[in-house]
């Protein structure tokens, strides 16, 4: 049995490497997954790098209020494109998802060229919203993807599935094991970690050197290469739901007849936003989830400008709100690093739990201590605890949300999470709080939201077994 202290740092080493090796390995089409989200994750990079300048710290807190604000709406409208109109779409067919891919990809780069010429004019507003939907259609997009790549061949066809017997569909469309969609999420985000450093170098080069309109410029050929490396991605899946596979439309008469709209986990409500494919499929394991997913979410942004304007009001050195970006980066690829093994020794839901309960307890430290370094620790808390619960959240809704259903899903999940990662973040704006308050609304919401998920989680097993939902 290898020694613990040194088995953890070995199997995240396993962890780095095992992701590289499937980056690189473009025979399997989670390979091609990996470089699509790598390229594109670049590019996301740059643009934020070429449009970054005078937004915060050139600017007096007062004058800052109201850039953030509009900052934050700003990130939040895309989703309001994305979820109700775009969702659906992804769902459509069994190569749909690839399409948005290469979309997403291909009109970025376009975009790119564009906004370089428009850095200075009005212009530049509306562009960087359609780029954000853009890139909120990706991340959505490949959410969904993973669970129809997963240990699929790269030269599989694409259109198989159409044939053959529901007991003879692919491997990858079964019910995923325990920690297989964990891991491959985590692999995703750390692999999109290390692209954002890889990218931010050589961007902020160019920025120095040449200004804001030749990143741009640059990262239209990385935006483009997303796309076409996404056009590589295989889909032979079909992703018809109950109505349209065979035997369809009398299994779904039969479950009006019962008036039940239940199946394998999963309720599908019948009516018209539905036929619109407007309405998610939900399960309860999955609700609980993104409450509890929420509430991490919502913390980041509270505490990114709490500490922001804390820092700002008490005059203290640049450097510091840089120390705490870095603790929160280095707390989430901390816990993306740790997904595999944490969920070979617990379930998703245990690992959201547990991650509550950590930052709860930091929390509290942060607010009897109330030094900057402790600050510092409660931010890299709140990123691990961020970084590990979102690739266990993907996995459940991967795990229990059939495949049919997972675009329209994702973007209203999606949506949610921005939606409160908005409103944390707009409260230290609108309110001058200092930091032990803040430290004490982080310690009682993290509190709460644990022991509310962990009651919900016991309400859910002790249900009748007739209403129990079956995991997959």
């Amino acid at each position: 049995m290898p020694d613990e202290p040194t088995a953890w740092p070995a199997r995240i080493k396993k962890l780095v490497t095992d992701s590289l090796a499937a980056l690189f390995d473009q025979e399997t089409a989670f390979g091609r997954l990996a470089l699509t989200h790598v390229l594109l994750i670049a590019g996301d990079t740059m643009v934020t790098i070429s449009l970054a300048g005078s937004l915060f710290f050139s600017i007096s807190p007062e004058a800052a209020k109201s850039k953030v604000i509009l900052y934050l709406l700003l990130t939040m409208a895309p989703f309001a494109v994305v979820a109700p109109l775009l969702g659906p779409l992804i769902d459509t067919s069994r190569s749909a998802r690839r399409v948005m891919v290469v979309v997403s990809g291909a009109c970025r780069a376009v975009l790119c060229i564009v906004m370089a010429g428009d850095l200075k004019s009005f212009l530049v507003f509306p562009e960087a919203f359609t780029m954000l939907v853009l890139s909120k259609l990706y991340l959505v997009t490949k959410a969904s993807l993973v669970p129809l790549i997963a240990d699929q061949p790269a030269g599989a066809s694409d259109t198989a599935g159409g044939q053959g017997s529901p007991s003879q569909e692919p491997r990858s469309l079964a019910p995923r094991g325990h920690e297989g969609l964990a891991t491959l999420n985590a692999r995703l985000a750390l692999l999109a970690s290390l692209a954002g450093f890889a990218a931010a170098v050589p961007a902020v080069i160019v920025l120095k050197l040449g200004g804001a309109p030749w990143v741009l410029r640059v990262d239209l050929l990385v935006f483009a290469a997303g796309a076409l490396a996404a056009l590589r991605i295989p889909i032979r899946q079909v992703l018809a739901g109950p109505s349209r596979s065979a035997g369809g439309a009398s299994s779904r008469a039969r479950a009006r007849g019962r008036g039940g709209r239940r199946s394998g986990g999963w309720e599908r409500a019948d009516g018209p936003l539905e036929s619109l494919g407007l309405r998610a499929v939900t399960h309860p394991e999955v609700l609980l989830a993104v409450s509890a997913m929420s509430v991490l979410r919502g913390l980041v942004g509270f505490l990114t400008f709490l500490l922001a304007f804390a820092l700002r009001r008490g005059h203290a050195p640049i450097w510091w709100f840089g120390f705490m970006i870095v603790a929160s980066t280095a707390g989430s690829l901390s816990g993306v690093l740790l997904v595999p093994r944490a969920r070979k020794l617990a379930t998703e839901q245990a690992m959201i739990a547990v991650l509550m309960w950590v930052v709860a307890i930091c929390g509290v430290v942060a607010a009897l201590v109330g030094d900057l370094a402790v600050q510092a620790l409660l931010a890299f808390s709140i990123g691990l605890a961020a970084g590990a619960a979102k690739p266990a959240f993907d996995a459940l809704v991967q795990r229990y949300i059939p495949p049919w259903a997972q675009g329209r899903s994702f973007a209203r999940f999606e949506t949610r999470l921005q939606l409160v990662w908005v409103f944390g973040g707009l409260l230290p704006v609108v309110a001058a709080l200092p930091l032990t308050s803040g430290d004490i609304v982080v310690a009682a919401v993290a509190g709460v939201a644990g022991v509310s998920y962990l009651t919900g989680r016991r309400a859910l097993r002790h249900r009748p077994p007739a209403l129990r939902p079956r995991d997959g």
